[in-house]
C-alpha cells in the first residue's frame, strides 16, 4: 500500500536525501516513527499541492501486487530518523504546501499522531494514504487531516483473499464510513489486477461504493510486463462515470 504505480516511490535500500546535510533536532513521541524513506518532492500524491511523501515502514497486508513491498517488515527500523525528517520540512517551510505520509500502512505506527501534529506545527498540510485496516486509529487522526488517499482493495468478500488478513473488509468498510462522515477530502481508490477478481466483481463494488456515498473513485491499473491492459468498453467507463461525481481511470505508465 499504496498500490498506486503513478505515486512516488521510496528508493529502494536508501533515502533520496543525505542525512549528514542535517542536524539532529530534539526528539519528541514523533522520533517513534519508523521512516522507510522520504521523497522529497510530488505534484501527485496531494492534489493540488506541492509535497514531500514520507514513507512509513510495516504493513499487515500482503497484497500481491504491492507497489513498494521493501516497506511491509515492521521489525526492521527505519532507513531514515524522524528527527532527520523534521530537519528537512523545517528547511521547506515555503516552498512545500504539505506532507503526505504514505507506506506501507502509517496507521499501523502509534507515532503518527504525534508525527502529523508536528508536522502541521510546521505549517504543512497533511496527507494520509491508507488501507483502512485500523479504523479506530483513522479516527484518531482524521482531525490532523487535509486529505486522504483511501484504498479499497477489491469486492467485500474478496477482501481477505487480496490482503491475506482476516476481518479485513469489515474494518476497512468501518474506516471507510468514518471518512466520509468526516468531511475530509479524499479519493477512494482501486487497483484492479483481473486476475484476482473478474470485470463483474468490479462493477458491483463501484456500485457499493458508490451506494455508500463515495463521491471521488479513482479506478486504476494494476501493471504487469507479462499482461496487457484492460480495455475497457467506452459504455462501461460511463457506467463508472455515472456512478460518481468524480470518476477517474487511471492508467499504469509503461515501464
Amino acid at each position: 500500500m499504496p498500490n498506486n504505480p503513478e505515486t512516488a516511490r521510496p528508493p529502494s535500500g536508501r533515502s533520496v536525501l543525505h542525512e549528514a546535510e542535517f542536524e539532529e533536532v530534539p526528539g519528541s513521541r514523533a522520533a517513534r516513527l519508523r521512516v522507510g524513506g522520504i521523497t522529497p518532492l510530488t505534484s501527485i500524491d496531494f492534489p493540488g499541492r506541492l509535497a514531500a511523501v514520507v514513507f512509513c515502514q510495516g504493513c499487515p497486508w500482503r497484497c500481491s501486487y504491492c507497489h513498494n513491498p521493501e516497506l511491509l517488515e515492521s521489525r526492521v527500523g527505519g532507513n531514515m530518523s524522524w528527527a532527520r525528517v523534521v530537519a528537512f520540512c523545517e528547511q521547506r517551510r515555503g516552498l512545500l504546501d504539505g506532507i503526505v505520509f504514505s507506506g506501507g500502512e502509517p496507521t499501523l505506527q502509534p507515532a503518527l499522531p504525534h508525527a502529523l501534529a508536528q508536522v502541521r506545527n510546521l505549517g504543512f498540510e497533511a496527507a494520509l494514504h491508507t488501507g483502512g485496516m485500523f479504523p479506530d486509529r483513522l479516527a484518531t487522526v482524521l482531525p490532523q487531516l487535509d486529505w486522504i488517499g483511501f484504498d479499497v482493495k477489491g469486492p467485500w468478500e474478496r477482501m481477505d483473499a487480496i490482503t491475506g488478513s482476516r476481518g479485513s473488509a469489515a474494518r476497512v468498510q468501518a474506516s471507510l464510513r468514518q471518512l466520509l462522515a468526516s468531511g475530509v477530502d479524499y479519493e477512494c481508490r482501486t487497483t484492479w489486477d483481473p486476475t484476482l477478481f473478474g470485470l463483474d466483481e468490479l462493477c458491483v463494488l463501484a456500485h457499493e461504493l458508490a451506494t455508500m456515498g463515495v463521491a471521488h473513485w479513482a479506478l486504476q491499473e494494476c501493471r504487469s510486463p507479462d499482461r496487457a491492459p484492460h480495455e475497457f468498453e467506452p459504455e462501461q467507463l460511463r457506467a463508472f462515470g455515472r456512478c460518481f461525481p468524480q470518476f477517474t481511470l487511471r492508467r499504469a505508465s509503461p515501464g
